[in-house]
């Protein structure tokens, strides 16, 4: 019995370069409209203008309240403030602690010209 051979592990390198199909010039292709694009748009750049009016937001209140189900809420504010509160009674006193939060916050209210005044 003799060993059996391995087959390669690598394919052998051709010995001539492939060629590209010759396509034909003037044919359309199948459903190519035929004057599409051809003559252009005339665009102009004109700013955004959605641009902002300067207002964007620092507290976020979410409230979730299913129907026959336990309602629960979250106050985050961008300047690290994060309560959350679950049940009927804690999510009321939650809100109002979030829109007292709005006149108390640093980033809404600067605490150098209070201190001037």
């Amino acid at each position: 019995m003799s060993p059996r051979s391995r087959p390669p592990l690598k394919s052998i390198p051709a010995t001539h370069q492939p060629q590209d199909a010759t396509q034909p010039v003037d044919a359309a292709a199948v459903g190519e409209p035929t004057d599409a694009a051809r003559q252009g748009v005339v665009t102009s750049c004109r700013p955004d203008p959605r641009r902002g009016d300067g207002r964007y937001p620092i507290a976020w209140l979410h409230i979730v309240a299913p129907r026959g189900a336990t309602p629960t809420a979250t106050s985050r504010c961008a300047c690290g403030r994060d309560r959350s509160a679950v049940g009927r009674a804690r999510v009321l006193a939650l809100i109002t602690d979030h829109t007292a939060h709005r006149d108390l916050c640093p980033l809404r209210t600067p605490q150098e010209g209070r201190a001037a005044a």
